[in-house]
Order: C-alpha cells, then sequence, then structure tokens
C-alpha cells in the first residue's frame, strides 16, 4: 500500500489547511487588517482550522476532504457561471445544492481555539545556542515546578493550583510553536479560567521565551529516549556553526538535502561518501582540523541533552536528509544495527535497491531513505 493511501492524503490535507491560513493571514497584514504579535502577524480570530484533531479523528478528517473537494467544485461552477452565459442560472443554482450534500465535518473537530500566536515561527531556529541560552532560564524560571526532568515534579509542584504538566511526554509535540511561545508569555488557565501557570512576559523577551521552548523540545527528546529507548516523536538535528578544514563557518542545515553523521569527540572520523560527517568536540581549539569540526560546550551540551546522556563522547547520530535525527551509535558498539533506528515510521517504505547491503550502516540509511518521516506538529507540517 502506497504512504499516500496510508495517510499521505491527511498530510495533504493539513498541509493545504495550514497553507490557506497562512496565506490569509499574510493578506490580511499586507492590506493592514491584522496588527503583530511579538513581531509578527497576529491571528485575529479566536479559532483556527485543526489539524491536531484531524490526526485523530479520521472519519471527520474524510469528512472535511470531501467537503474542500466540493467547495472547490463550487468555485470551479460559479467561474463557469462568468463566462457562460446561456447556462448562468442552473449554474448558480447547482451551488446551494452542493453545499447542501457536502459531507460537512462536526465544527468541534474542525474548529479548535486560536491565539494571536498561533502561526508564529521561531526567528533563530532549533539551535544549539537557542537551547543554551534556554538551559539557563528554564532554570531560573521553571525548574521549582517543572523539576529537571521536565516530568512536573518540581519542589513547588504540589504546591500549585494545578500539577504542571509532563513537559517530556508528547505534549510539546502537540501544540504549535506559536501557541507555545503564548502560553510562556502569557500563562495558562484551567476549564474553569483560573491561573494554572503564571504569565513570564514581563521578565522573558521573546527570544528568550523561544530560547526556552527550544531547550524544552532537547530535554523532551533526551528524556523521552531514555525512558523508552526511542524518540518516539521526530527530534530535529538542532543547527550550529560548522568549519570544514578551517574555513569559515557554515550552518549545519545548510546541508539539507544530505544525510548527516554527527561523530562525538575521539579521533577524527573517516569520510564516507554516503553522508556528511561531522566531528563534534566538546571544547573549541586553537588548531585547525582536516574535515567539518562543529565545536564548544554549548554545541556538546545540546546534543547531550538530545542524546538522553551525559556521556556523549564516542557516540555517533545520524539525520537524514529532511534534517530529523534517526538513529543513535553507542559508545563502543561495533557496528550499525536495525535497533540502533530510534526514530521510525509506520509509513510504507518507498521502492529500494534489491541488492543486499554492505554493512548496518547501508542497510539504515536504506531505511531511513525508503521511510521518511511524516510529521505534524500541532497539526501543522513542520
Amino acid at each position: 500500500m502506497s504512504a499516500w493511501t496510508e495517510g499521505g492524503w491527511l498530510n495533504g490535507l493539513i498541509a493545504l489547511l495550514q497553507s490557506v491560513q497562512l496565506a490569509l493571514l499574510r493578506l490580511l497584514g499586507w492590506l493592514g487588517l491584522a496588527g503583530t504579535s511579538h513581531g509578527q502577524p497576529a491571528w485575529p480570530w479566536a479559532w483556527r482550522l485543526s489539524g491536531e484533531n484531524l490526526l485523530i479523528d479520521l472519519g471527520q478528517a474524510r469528512r472535511l476532504g470531501l467537503t474542500v473537494a466540493v467547495l472547490a467544485l463550487c468555485a470551479l461552477v460559479l467561474l463557469l457561471a462568468v463566462f457562460w452565459r446561456r447556462r448562468r442560472w442552473p449554474l448558480l443554482a447547482s451551488v446551494p445544492l452542493l453545499l447542501l450534500l457536502a459531507p460537512w465535518p462536526d465544527a468541534r473537530v474542525a474548529w479548535v481555539p486560536a491565539t494571536p500566536t498561533s502561526f508564529h515561527r521561531s526567528p533563530s531556529g532549533f539551535t544549539v545556542q537557542s537551547i543554551a541560552q534556554g538551559r539557563a532560564l528554564y532554570a531560573q524560571h521553571c525548574i521549582a515546578c517543572h523539576g529537571s526532568d521536565g516530568r512536573g515534579q518540581g519542589p513547588l509542584a504540589a504546591a500549585q493550583p494545578v500539577w504542571p504538566p509532563n513537559l517530556s511526554g508528547p505534549l510539546l509535540w502537540r501544540r504549535a510553536d506559536g501557541d507555545l511561545l503564548w502560553h510562556v508569555l502569557n500563562g495558562t488557565r484551567d476549564r474553569h479560567g483560573a491561573p494554572s501557570m503564571p504569565a513570564f512576559g514581563a521578565v522573558l523577551r521573546d527570544d528568550e521565551a523561544w530560547a526556552l521552548i527550544d531547550f524544552m523540545k532537547a530535554q523532551a527528546a533526551g528524556e523521552t529516549l531514555r525512558a523508552t529507548g526511542a524518540w518516539a516523536l521526530p527530534v530535529a538535528l538542532p543547527d550550529a556553526g560548522v568549519r570544514c578544514d578551517g574555513g569559515p563557518a557554515r550552518p549545519l542545515a545548510s546541508w539539507r538535502g544530505q544525510r548527516v553523521r554527527i561523530v562525538a569527540a575521539g579521533a577524527p572520523p573517516l569520510e564516507d561518501p554516503r553522508l556528511v560527517t561531522v566531528w563534534l568536540r566538546p571544547a573549541a581549539s586553537a588548531a585547525p582540523s582536516a574535515g567539518c569540526v562543529l565545536e564548544g560546550d554549548a554545541a556538546w551540551a545540546a546534543f547531550s541533552q538530545v542524546a538522553g546522556s551525559a556521556a556523549l563522547a564516542g557516540a555517533e547520530l545520524l539525520a537524514d536528509r529532511d534534517g530529523w535525527l534517526r538513529a543513535l551509535g553507542r559508545p563502543g558498539q561495533a557496528g550499525w544495527s536495525d535497533d540502533d533506528l530510534l526514530c521510525r515510521t509506520e509509513i510504507a517504505p518507498r521502492a529500494v535497491d534489491a541488492a543486499p547491503p554492505t554493512d548496518g550502516l547501508e542497510a539504515l540509511i536504506r531505511r531511513m531513505d525508503a521511510q521518511p518521516v511524516r510529521f505534524v506538529k500541532g497539526g501543522f507540517v513542520h
């Protein structure tokens, strides 16, 4: 069965919903009809079309997909009515009938509450610098309630009106980044409207709030890996500056479209034509190095956080062509195996070369290429 029939249609539908809403927001901003919030155009309504609920209720998702198709047909009929005068009135009369026959989804599923920042994106991206900055902010503002591991077991947790949520689970992946930003800066309330988390807008700048969110993502990735032995939800490769053969730094993200291998400490790794190899070192060195080197304590700490282990030396991480971390080789292991693939997908594999793999790494690479991650965060395609 193809990936499209297994769920690719849903991914496409959610992408369409996202694109339409983003286009509308940009149009309103260009016309001056939408204000700004935290430096980006603000969503002007209290509701938005939901993607996250459609992931859960496939029946309603199909109804919405069919309704979108009917709306597209209605638009085509109206366009024909403009140019086909002899059939104009029958064509116009068919539009209400089509709308009446459309299988409209349950509004409670199709719409979810929105915030002015629902469609905001981090201006800096997921970087080792933002993770380091967020770590310090988390220790200052969040650890007392959410705990050092994010599980909501901090020393002040029991004194809160509502027990703090577990940030090491899927919560951060189920919400759009913009909604997380809003809740950090403006606080949260329970179902009765009572405050359940204080607002930090008076003590955090926007860039600090984004950094805090980035750290919580990295922390949740590592804690999930520690608890379950896998990245239950896709984790992005943290971006950082890389120097190749002593040249100027370039972003790690500039290799998007190629597979990337991060080798932590040890001897400089051998190049492999199947992927870009980057040597991760814990502290900057004045000595020039051959190959591509990512160094510094911030980078070392960020990758240790995502890998869920302070003993990172000797480990290797593999990222696919789309920038998702997929496999982790533990320090001291002899070679790669299928057990090292820690981010898996249920999508049916694409057709691949039938020749047997030459080694464990080749088998992993083929598996990553054949089964790419289809990730929808907060109902939005990322």
